[in-house]
Formats: C-alpha cells, sequence, structure tokens
C-alpha cells in the first residue's frame, strides 16, 4: 500500500493575522488527514517538529516513500502584506510524477477554494524538500496567511482541506478514496482457508499478504462494493467483505 511522508510546516514564526501560526494550522492540517489517511489505506509518518525542513528531508530520505507532501501556507512580500492570495503546488519539473501529483491536487483545491483561477501547479528548483528528496515530491501552499480571507479560509476549512488532499493522493495512486470512521473489529470467517490481502479492491489485486481462519483483524475503511481496507499484524491491504464478520 501507499507510504507517504507527512511534512507539515515547522515555521512557528509565522504569525497568522488573528492568531496562531503556520506551523499550528498545518500541524492542526495534518492531525485531520491521519482518519483520512488510514480509512483509504495510506500509511505515513510525519515530520518531527522540533526539527527544521533539513531535519525533515534527512528523516524523509531515511526510508522509502512513495510522496512526500509538505504542508506551508504562504506570506506576500513586505511591499505586498496582505493583498495576496491565492494557492501554490510547487512541483519539480525534472520529474513527470511530481508535476502529476501536483497538477491533480490544484485541480481538486479549485472545488473548494473560493477563487479557483488562483490555485495552480508551480514548477521550482528552488525548494529543497522538492529537490533534495528521494520520494515523488510536493510542496502545498495553501493560500497567504498574511491575507485575512485566505488565512479565514484555512482556519475554516482545515477538515476540507484535509479531505481533499487525501482524495488527491488516493487520485494520484489509483485507489478509492474512503470516509473515515472509528477503527473497528472483524474476525475472519473463510471455512479454514486464509484471507487474501491485496493491493487493491479486487480479486485481481495483488495478493500482499494473508490472515488466518478466525483471525481477528482491525479494519480501517469501507471502500464499497463488498471491500474493507484492513490491519492484520501490520500489513495493511484490502480484504473481501464476504469472508469477515464484524464483531
Amino acid at each position: 500500500m501507499p507510504k507517504v511522508f507527512l511534512s507539515p510546516s515547522t515555521q512557528e514564526f509565522n504569525n497568522y493575522i488573528s492568531g496562531g501560526n503556520e506551523e499550528l494550522y498545518m500541524n492542526l492540517l495534518a492531525d485531520r488527514m491521519e482518519p483520512y489517511l488510514r480509512s483509504c489505506g495510506i500509511s505515513y509518518v510525519r515530520n518531527d517538529r522540533e526539527r527544521n525542513v533539513s531535519g525533515a528531508i534527512i528523516d524523509s530520505n531515511s526510508a522509502y516513500y512513495d510522496v512526500h507532501l509538505a504542508l506551508h501556507s504562504n506570506a506576500s512580500p513586505d511591499r505586498l502584506s496582505g493583498l495576496l492570495r491565492g494557492i501554490n503546488i510547487f512541483y519539480e519539473p525534472s520529474s513527470s510524477n511530481s508535476e502529476r501529483l501536483a497538477n491533480i491536487i490544484a485541480n481538486n483545491l479549485k472545488q473548494i477554494y473560493p477563487l479557483p483561477d488562483k490555485a495552480s501547479a508551480v514548477p521550482t528548483r528552488s525548494l529543497a524538500e522538492i529537490s533534495k528528496t528521494k520520494a515523488v515530491a510536493v510542496l502545498c501552499e495553501l493560500g497567504y496567511h498574511d491575507n485575512i480571507d485566505d488565512e479565514a479560509w484555512i482556519k475554516r476549512n482545515l477538515n476540507n482541506i484535509a479531505k481533499n488532499l487525501t482524495g488527491s493522493l488516493c487520485d494520484y495512486f489509483g485507489i478509492p478514496f474512503a470516509e473515515p470512521g472509528p477503527v473497528s473489529v472483524g474476525i475472519v470467517s473463510a471455512d479454514g482457508s486464509n484471507l487474501n490481502i491485496r493491493d487493491y479492491p479486487s480479486t485481481n489485486g495483488k495478493i500482499t499478504g494473508s490472515i488466518p481462519d478466525q483471525s481477528r483483524i482491525s479494519i480501517y475503511g469501507d471502500v464499497g462494493n463488498g471491500w474493507y481496507v484492513v490491519n492484520y499484524n501490520g500489513t495493511t491491504g484490502y480484504a473481501s467483505g464476504d469472508y469477515i464478520v464484524l464483531s
């Protein structure tokens, strides 16, 4: 299953107009993304908010991740303070996957941002979290926190943004989106056989693990068509609900 390094801003010195700062609100956004990621079967690791950008890059590069997703809000130059609005999704221009992910995110955010023509994917080689990470990387500047309207939009729409970003990751990975709910427990009931864990909710999905009959499993999400996102002994994937009894 996909694995994401989630890297919300550590810039507590970037203050918001009506209180709080960039680090606080981007971490609140990441908090809200977690249940969506889990229900969709996307595993994740968060950056250490006590480390700076260099530390996040080192940590991201220390293991394999499919995507490095940096979460930020923007600030205008002093001479334009408070005047600019918009969302920029920065990507590495030499990476077709980085560009594809950035365009998916920008296009999906147009659906919830009040100025959709100001949400765009932007190439850059100057941002270290894009140019120096091994994983496919994008950096999201989710509005201008020195603009009263953008700041209000961010603060009022953290859950909508979290849902939208997770949906974009699902689009990128080619997996279904599932609404989050409480993690539940199921019992495998497969008439003595093992139940397969797959990388896609279909019998055509690649088998990535198996669960012995009568085993207890965690159910993270319901993707419809009789398939669940499940976890068994640390392995997350899809399993057919035909052989699972909810407890």
